[in-house]
């Protein structure tokens, strides 16, 4: 591993960071009566796509946009602009942390046209929507601007495949109306609401609802860690896995995800009740089995479309022995072309041999061959054993290698610490099939007590 290369400056990924966040300042007062600032951070957008296909369309629309003047067209163009900056510096440091590796990554495939547009009349009202945001920017938003997206998302969800643009403006739009109104806001989350804004307009557009191509995937399954992630109304739970082809091809990393609404009041251990019924690798995954699968779909960009049916438990397989056999042979999966962006980069990575060491600030860092990364143990989840103690002691460590506030860090997945003289392993996930350990089983007892009143009481109401 070229542990030199986490802190090496990557060319180029300073301007173009530069552009967005010069864009993203231009959304906060809004195109309807821009200033000469708000000029000059169009200008510079324009500036940093000239020589590439979008330069015409988005020069002009930075124009346009500058006199106040600018169409729907052009605010796509625009939006079209800052998804190509991200996904430009998405690109470079992907090819950095491959470089880090040493693992090679599957080639994009260019996707088909889509032969079914759904729901061109409600994708054309939230685009309307969208653009009415920009026009009066985040210190102009009020109630009334921002239920305007109400109607648009209650007729998005019936139809399956608007789910996911539906639950994009959900959010964003909650997340608008709870900073109501923009002009008393004392801080303004530029860089997440223009992505979230960028990428709303783009989902709107005629091919961006296609979903993702598949082909099937028959071979062995070897689990290496679960990355959980919890939201005040939601869990998702996301297995990454190394996968060995029947065939004898080269093994690639996958992923296998599955989400579930909760209560505010399901937390901790109580998380894994709400995603345990639903997908078996959990269970694989925690208790450390390989799985044997027969054509699961999986898609181009390397998810599987799990189906218990096509899954069955195999023999215990080490997630460690896993890493330093075969990791490093691994062909890592390639992101589709709209979800390039720097917070989705999630590499598995396994390290060993480093010295840990705690910061004044309480930042956690590994220190390899001496270059030094830091370790982001908030987001080591509480749902499982693994502790931010556990891994400033740890002498090896399974984790995700992403990219955070303009520098490489890692995530434990799981760890390998010293317990009275023995090696043990410590996972994050070990609670996803269930525990016989003492801490989590009180955990468990706890949430089972929570989820079975919040079911008889939403029982009750059902029966109503």
């Amino acid at each position: 591993m070229r542990t030199d290369l986490f802190t090496d400056p990557v060319d180029g990924l300073d301007e173009a960071l530069t552009a967005v966040d010069a864009f993203d300042r231009v959304l906060v007062a809004g195109l309807l009566r821009p200033q000469p600032a708000q000029a000059a951070g169009l200008a510079a957008v324009a500036t940093a796509v000239a020589g590439t296909p979008l330069a015409a369309l988005v020069a002009e629309a930075a124009d346009k946009a500058a006199a106040g003047a600018a169409g729907e067209d052009h605010l796509v163009a625009l939006a079209a602009a800052r998804t190509a900056l991200m996904g430009s510096v998405h690109d470079a440091l992907t090819d950095r942390v491959a470089d880090i590796t040493g693992r090679t990554r599957a080639e994009r495939n260019v996707p088909d046209a889509a032969a079914d547009e759904p729901g061109a009349n409600v994708l054309a009202a939230a685009r309307a929507w969208l653009c009415d945001l920009a026009r009066a920017g985040w210190q102009g938003i009020d109630h009334e601007l921002v239920a305007g997206a109400a109607p648009v998302v209650s007729a998005m969800l019936p139809d399956p495949r608007l789910r996911r643009q539906a639950t994009l403006l959900d959010g964003f739009a909650a997340e608008l109306a709870a900073s109501c109104p923009g002009a008393t806001l004392d801080r303004v989350p530029e860089r997440r609401w223009a992505d979230l804004w960028t990428r709303a307009m783009l989902l709107t557009l005629p091919g961006a609802a296609r979903t993702a191509a598949t082909s099937t995937a028959t071979g062995r399954l070897l689990p290496l860690g679960v990355d959980l992630q919890e939201h005040a109304t939601a869990v998702q739970a996301q297995v990454h896995a190394v996968f060995e082809p029947a065939d004898g091809t080269e093994p690639r990393l996958v992923r296998a995800a599955v989400s579930a609404p909760k209560p505010d009041t399901v937390v901790g251990a109580g998380l894994w009740q709400l995603l345990r019924p639903r997908m078996s690798l959990l269970a694989a995954a925690g208790e450390g089995r390989a799985l044997e699968i027969d054509a699961m779909p999986v898609t181009t960009e390397g998810d599987l479309v799990w189906d218990d049916e096509r899954a069955r438990t195999g023999e215990p397989a080490d997630p460690f022995a896993t890493a330093r056999v075969i990791l490093s042979t691994a062909t890592d999966p390639v992101t589709a072309p709209l979800d390039r962006h720097p917070a989705r980069i999630s590499v598995p990575v396994f390290l060993e041999g480093y010295a840990a060491e705690g910061e004044d600030d309480g930042q956690l860092t590994f220190t390899l061959a001496g270059h030094r990364l830091a370790v982001d143990t908030d987001r080591v989840p509480a749902a499982g054993p693994l502790t931010p103690e556990a891994v400033a002691a740890s002498g090896a460590c399974l984790g995700l290698l992403r990219w955070d506030a303009g520098e490489f860090v890692l995530q434990p997945l799981a760890v390998e610490t010293t317990v009275r003289k023995k090696t043990v392993a410590v996972h994050a996930g070990a609670w996803a099939g269930g525990t016989t350990d003492k801490v989590g089983a009180r955990a468990e007892k706890a949430a089972t007590d929570t989820v079975a009143v919040l079911r008889e009481r939403a029982g009750k109401l059902l029966r109503k």
